[in-house]
């Protein structure tokens, strides 16, 4: 192989990287997923988008497993897998403001402590989570926060080892920033984490990995989170 010809495929395979990079990176913030489902929620009456869920797999399985629960009760599923509030931030726009909900419930943060996107910071988070609630209520929609599941350790990260400590630490931010910001904070994690374990793990009843609610556990987390609406819908 001459010179030039050595120097053509190295360009051929560089422009290949470039490509597929700016291939799997261009929608980071997977707008796509909702894109349709979007317009055609925009045309449903109020009745039907009173309340959108935004989260990650927790949430996208939620709408998967317990369908009736959301269209029975007017509510609408935005949540992506494997996303962390970085990516939420991005797309709260297009998968919460622009349906004009009365509600947006909020959970997040599996996904950070997971360091699916970023390293985990703490602060970063609860920041991310703070411009959520401020976009909401800059919108005329009533944001509620939720905890953040228990999770003592995730499949796909096993090298991180100090989960539990650090989505304690996080739950009592975000519910001092609830507090803060006049917003009703909605404890799922105490309901869900195995009765006297040191490990603090979400309880094996209501998972099939420790980290994904099954369908008992999002029962559970249903019969915690549809009083708390009910109530601020009947204002």
């Amino acid at each position: 192989m001459n010179i030039f010809k050595a120097l053509s495929l190295t360009a051929m395979l560089a422009a290949s990287v470039t490509y597929s990079y700016a291939r799997e990176f261009q929608d980071w913030s997977n707008f796509g997923r909702y894109h349709t489902a979007n317009t055609e929620v925009k045309s449903l009456p109020a009745e039907q988008r009173k309340v959108v869920f935004l989260g990650n797999s927790i949430t996208d399985n939620w709408a998967k497993k317990r369908p009736a629960f959301f269209h029975d009760n007017g509510y609408v599923g935005r949540g992506i897998s494997g996303q962390t509030t970085y990516q939420f931030l991005s797309r709260f726009r297009e998968d919460v403001i622009n349906l004009h909900p009365r509600i947006v419930v909020i959970n997040a943060a599996t996904n950070d402590v997971a360091e699916n996107t970023h390293p985990y910071d703490e602060d970063m988070t609860v920041g991310n989570i703070t411009s959520l609630i401020e976009l909401a209520q800059a919108n005329g929609i009533t944001p509620v926060l939720t905890t953040t599941l228990p999770a003592a350790s995730f499949p796909w990260r096993k090298e991180i080892t100090d989960s539990s400590d650090k989505i304690i630490s996080l739950n009592k931010r975000l519910q001092a920033l609830a507090e803060q910001k006049g917003i009703l904070f909605v404890d799922y994690y105490s309901s869900l984490i195995t009765p006297d374990d040191p490990s603090r793990a979400l309880n094996a009843s209501y998972s099939y990995d420790g980290v994904h609610p099954n369908e008992t556990g999002y029962a559970v987390m249903e019969s915690i989170i549809n009083p708390v609406l009910q109530k601020i819908l009947a204002k």
